[in-house]
């Protein structure tokens, strides 16, 4: 079969430089190997390919920071981060700003704008944070120098060399974050090749500048796995700490059916549907105290975003904020224009 020439390369004067010199392919044998599966199982042009890792730098200040996740704080340092008034506040107006889209995205997706923008919020503060690492170094970097997980960047790198062929761009344009993810609601590529949309059918995909695409993406992302409109996300749990203990057993996905908690003597804060199954999650409210949740099914829908409960009860909390704070500018509005 003839080889497919993707679009990979511009002239080499309109590349940034790599900071690291030392070439890729000769640092690490491995690329090699990749650049010859890309051949075989897409058709790319090995010579291609290996012109464009020549110019990838190796970045070692990614792998510190891959190394220091904010996911790795406790709870009441992780909440301080993204539950500020500047984000809440950025939120209403990012709101107010899109409320058509928000409104079209919620009626065909069925997912919430509180959640769409509270997303938004939490990854990039309404893209004031998007990244400004070409993507091809910080996956290549953590693809072939950060062994924990490679496998998954190496995946990541193979999925993003697809997706610049599919949108026909330069793979050495794009930027993100020091993970390899991209645009205002930090997709990673084989995120953006699945679930990004074009929303306002202009014929690109384009999560950086076009709010359309942005929000459309982020609901058709939770519509994907499985949003269930008009159901809670979680709710405080009322009960003893050592009835507690038996059902904290990490799992992200529902599982024990709620009378079982309530036969515990666990007991929901808010009324819940007995029928559902739910989980029960711990966070250190203090250095020395803990506060406990009852997470449902739309909770373990935002931890498909990013596998973090704290991420979730970030974005959970910060959804409410953004609403109640919405609802009490539209209040003040009616009662001054009344």
């Amino acid at each position: 079969m003839k080889r497919l020439l993707p679009l990979l390369c511009l002239p080499l004067a309109l590349c940034a430089p790599p900071l690291v010199a030392q070439d890729l392919i000769e640092q690490f044998p491995e690329v090699r190997q990749l650049i010859d599966e890309m051949a075989q199982e897409h058709q790319f042009e090995p010579a291609a390919l290996q012109q464009l890792f020549r110019q990838v730098a190796f970045q070692p200040k990614i792998i510190e920071a891959i190394s220091r996740p904010a996911e790795s704080k406790p709870w009441y340092l992780y909440r301080p981060i993204f539950l500020t008034e500047a984000r809440i506040r950025g939120g209403v107006a990012f709101w107010q700003e899109h409320s058509e889209l928000l409104a079209r995205a919620e009626r065909e997706y069925g997912v919430p704008a509180h959640i769409i923008v509270a997303i938004i919020g939490v990854e990039t503060f309404y893209g004031r944070h998007k990244g400004s690492y070409r993507v091809l170094d910080a996956l290549s970097t953590l693809g072939f120098g950060y062994p924990q997980r490679s496998p998954f960047f190496r995946g990541q790198i193979k999925e993003f060399l697809l997706m610049a062929r599919e949108e026909q761009r330069d793979p050495l344009s794009f930027l993100g974050s020091y993970a390899g993810a991209m645009g205002m609601p930090q997709f990673i590529p084989s995120s953006f090749r699945h679930y990004a949309v074009d929303f306002d059918q202009d014929g690109r995909r384009d999560l950086w500048e076009n709010p359309a695409d942005i929000i459309g993406s982020v609901a058709n992302y939770f519509h994907r796995h499985h949003w269930r409109p008009d159901e809670p996300v979680t709710t405080p749990a009322r009960g003893t700490a050592s009835a507690m203990e038996p059902f904290l057993n990490g799992e992200l996905k529902p599982s024990t059916a709620l009378d079982t908690l309530q036969a515990a003597g666990i007991e929901p804060q808010h009324p819940l549907t007995t029928a559902q199954e739910v989980s029960l999650l711990a966070l250190d409210s203090s250095a020395e105290a803990k506060e406990y949740w009852i997470t449902l099914h739309n909770f373990y829908v935002i931890t498909r975003y990013n596998r973090s409960p704290l991420y979730a009860m970030a974005v959970h909390q910060l959804s409410e904020a953004i609403a109640s704070s919405r609802a009490a500018e539209l209040r003040k509005s009616a009662r001054v224009t009344g």
